[in-house]
């Protein structure tokens, strides 16, 4: 589990093909900043741009580690598949603080950026996630954008998606991934854990109407 809150900004160094057919995966060399990886053991979770990886190689001296990606991850995802900066997060202990929201590190859905503008001393990011993430998609709540915990600030239903009005202030430009970002990028989405359950309790009639 993670909370969205990011703890690094890496960058992804070198790709290498796991085989030769598509049905191959990819093992990923990732640049962490000094010290990151201290703490860090074989089998530890990492999400990458919000999607959850499992080290399989490390190097604190030389401040890399690697992960193996199937071609599965790598369908459903964005960003994970070229060079390029990349954010990372540590998966959540027990005692940790939930500053974020419940992550799993699932991406379920690719979007892409429509309008990201600086308007004062924040940004104006707007999204178009898929139609069938529309109905998870709130006023005030919680969406995770390439592994960032965010607040959704306005929703509008279109006919090709749902587009997504979120505030971005300056600390989350500086020290996450997302200010290398521009209108046509993908981006990974996964929506509220809590939303996921009601909306499944929903379609399977679980929730009992009052009598009264």
């Amino acid at each position: 589990m993670f909370t969205g809150i990011i703890t690094g900004v890496g960058r992804i160094v070198a790709i290498h093909d796991l085989g030769r057919s598509l049905l191959h995966g990819k093992r990923l060399t990732i640049e962490a900043p000094a010290g990151y990886l201290d703490d860090v053991g074989l089998g530890d979770s990492i999400a990458l741009n919000g999607a959850c990886m499992t080290v399989t190689t490390f190097s604190p001296e030389s401040r890399q580690f690697t992960i193996d990606i199937s071609a599965e991850s790598l369908d459903k995802t964005s960003g994970l598949d070229k060079e390029g900066p990349i954010n990372l997060e540590k998966a959540l202990r027990a005692h940790d603080r939930l500053g974020g929201h419940i992550v799993s590190g699932h991406v379920d859905g690719v979007g892409h950026i429509s309008h990201f503008a600086q308007i004062g001393e924040s940004w104006e990011l707007r999204i178009l996630a898929p139609h069938a993430l529309a109905k998870y998609l709130a006023y005030k709540g919680s969406i995770t954008v390439n592994g960032v915990s965010l607040t959704v600030n306005r929703v509008t239903d279109l006919a090709d998606g749902c587009e997504i009005s979120i505030n971005l202030i300056p600390h989350t430009v500086d020290n996450t991934a997302l200010g290398s970002l521009s209108a046509g990028c993908p981006v990974n989405l996964e929506i509220d854990t809590v939303a996921r359950y009601v909306e499944r309790m929903l379609s399977a009639g679980l929730i009992q109407k009052d009598p009264s």
